[in-house]
């Protein structure tokens, strides 16, 4: 078995990012906090997560990520599967946040981007099929 635990992302501001964070996220919890030291430099840290899966912040970032149009080497966006993608737009929107990418009609999924406070482009998907040759299938 493999399956993904967590990411651990370096943004500039816990409460910040928590903002984005919790709202597409409203059942998950603080797992643990604290701070420490990374290559020299103090930072805090915060796991944001359920029991499964979470999210790792710290907050000792100073410099902006990759260009997001651009052709850098580096993460490019990262995505949660919801069965609400619906109400995952709605929380986003009334938290101030923009759609970045409506994402592409597509009859067995519904996908869609936006970007988090620190620059992290986050896709958010829902499956209308549980056959994984519809759910992957390209629109053409």
């Amino acid at each position: 078995m493999v399956r993904l635990e967590h990411l651990n992302l370096v943004i500039r501001d816990i409460p910040r990012a928590l903002t984005f964070y919790q709202a597409a996220f409203p059942e998950w919890k603080i797992r643990d906090s604290g701070q420490s030291e990374w290559s020299g430099k103090p930072r805090n840290w915060a796991h944001f997560g359920c029991d499964d899966l979470y999210i790792a912040f710290a907050d000792n970032g100073d410099q902006d990520g990759r260009d997001l149009a651009g052709h850098q080497v580096g993460l490019a966006h990262f995505a949660f599967e919801t069965n609400d993608i619906k109400g995952v737009i709605a929380r986003l929107t009334a938290a101030g946040f923009e759609i970045a990418n409506p994402g592409v009609v597509h009859p067995y999924r519904q996908n869609v981007y936006f970007i988090d406070p620190d620059g992290h482009e986050v896709e958010f998907v829902q499956y209308f099929s549980d056959l994984v040759a519809q759910r992957n299938s390209t629109i053409e």
